[in-house]
């Protein structure tokens, strides 16, 4: 047990010397029979503190306070100050020894953790228990305790600072990207350079006309008179808000939902072929993520389908709905899958950089959630309600200095964005440091040190271990002994 790189009357031990193993067995609730309320609290491995109720007094936990709950499965670490019943398969409960504080044990048990790989150990707990522990006398580990918690604070401070000011650039973000989309951003560049759409509306006019008349498109109402109500933006007077549907290219084709059913299944896809888009390209905003592929001749069956550089793909489900990719230069012409919606835009009437920004704007996604259908799994509304959605058109010169202002102020956000994320993942580095100062014997001052050894209850190394050493000796005899009656009853 004696190590000479030992600090003075540390001593080192196995983890399993330090604790006990809590039998659980019988007390332990499987996850079905939690409730949602009850008197007696249910700690399992989760990542809250309770993870249910039970009523049950027959499921508390016997055992001196406080007590480490430990998932086996998650890792993840829990000090336990009140009475509990066990739950959920892989909980371990272990209760420290008299001489270790429970606190400074938990602080160590996160380190051992932190370096547990998930490969190769699928019981966590079989793995630290083995692992050694420096300890210091007990007055020394409150000591250790109260400096590790004060770091702490302070720390935690600094990072709720942090992630505030990374909520504030948040709001920051969304306020640039709704002034923009109402002009605000662009007052001062109007008021230079004045200008009407009535040009503009007239040939646009026309050209969806002819585009009816070739049949290139479907009959309709390409330039509705929207009321105050409908628009999700309020734009300037010389601004046209036209619907989606109106500023696609003109070919029926431009606005496309996936193919549903059994069109396209994975009994389909083959090693090599005509690339598949699926909701990943989109989430990721990835456009070569390839996975799936089909054959020229399924292709040629969906070419309604087909997506091409300059085409955005947009995911139409779930929680990832309404992310966007706009498929560059070198995109691989392929098509889209049942979970994606494939935008053709026009170039002419509406900059494809501008609408990815309007797109990707908390106002407009807030929009695509709400006219979401389904409550559990959202999914896009239907096409035709989505091709009425009204779009902010300013002329595309404006366009272009919105474009501009947008990207000048949010390349500033970017930069404070990473420089908080940084700062982040600095803070974890240095938990882990103060941590391992702690164990290493280096976090209290010499100062500190000597108040601890003035404490009544401080006790040198060698004496500790000779009382570690005689509650071993016990323990084996009482185990001797009860198993020998046991084989006298046999």
């Amino acid at each position: 047990m004696k190590n000479n790189t030992l600090k003075e009357d540390w001593i080192e031990l196995q983890y399993k010397d330090v604790v006990d193993k809590i039998p659980t067995s019988k007390q332990k609730l499987k996850q079905k029979d939690y409730l949602k309320d009850g008197k007696i609290a249910v700690v399992d491995q989760g990542q809250s503190t309770i993870g249910g109720y039970t009523n049950d007094d027959s499921k508390i936990l016997v055992c001196k306070l406080p007590v480490i709950v430990f998932g086996d499965h998650t890792k993840i670490v829990k000090i336990i100050r009140f009475p509990f019943a066990p739950g959920a398969d892989g909980t371990k409960v272990l209760q420290p020894k008299e001489f270790v504080n429970a606190k400074l044990l938990a602080f160590f048990t996160k380190i051992l953790v932190h370096k547990i790989s998930d490969k190769g150990y699928a019981r966590h707990y079989q793995h630290i228990e083995k692992q050694a522990i420096k300890l210091p006398p007990l007055p020394e580990q409150r000591a250790i305790v109260a400096k590790i918690e004060e770091l702490f604070s302070s720390l935690d401070s600094g990072i709720a600072d942090l992630k505030k000011a990374q909520q504030q650039l948040v709001t920051y973000r969304h306020s640039v990207l709704k002034s923009a989309f109402e002009g605000n951003l662009t007052k001062a560049w109007r008021y230079k350079n004045p200008y009407t759409m009535d040009v503009f509306l007239t040939k646009l006019i026309k050209g969806k006309e002819q585009a009816i008349k070739s049949k290139s498109i479907s009959n309709g109402k390409y330039f509705p008179k929207f009321e105050d109500d409908e628009l999700t933006y309020k734009v300037p007077n010389n601004w046209l808000s036209l619907p989606w549907k109106t500023i696609t290219c003109n070919n029926k084709y431009a606005l496309k939902r996936g193919p549903f059913g059994s069109a396209l299944t994975k009994s389909f896809f083959v090693e090599k072929g005509v690339v598949v888009y699926e909701q990943g390209h989109a989430i990721n905003d990835d456009p070569y993520r390839h996975r799936y592929f089909v054959t020229d001749a399924k292709f040629e069956e969906l070419k309604a389908f087909k997506a091409q550089a300059g085409d955005m793909i947009v995911s139409c489900s779930g929680a990832t709905l309404g992310r966007i990719c706009l498929l560059p230069d070198d995109a691989d012409v392929g098509i889209i899958n049942q979970a994606l919606l494939k935008i053709d835009l026009d170039e002419k009437i509406i900059l494809k950089k501008f609408f990815v920004m309007l797109f990707r704007s908390e106002t407009f996604q807030r929009l695509i959630f709400t006219k979401a259908l389904g409550s559990a799994m959202p999914n896009m509304v239907g096409m035709a309600e989505l091709k009425e959605i009204p779009i902010p058109i300013p002329s595309i010169e404006e366009q272009r200095q919105i474009v501009q202002e947008i990207e000048s102020r949010l390349s500033v956000c970017e930069k404070v964005e990473e420089s908080i994320v940084e700062s982040l993942e600095k803070s974890k580095a240095l938990r882990q440091s103060i941590l391992k100062k702690a164990f290493e014997g280096k976090l209290l001052s010499e100062q500190e040190l000597a108040a601890c050894k003035s404490a009544s209850d401080y006790e040198p190394s060698s004496v500790l271990l000779k009382r570690i050493k005689a509650e071993k000796a016990t323990g084996v005899k009482k185990a001797a002994v009860s198993k020998k009656r046991v084989k006298e009853k046999k």
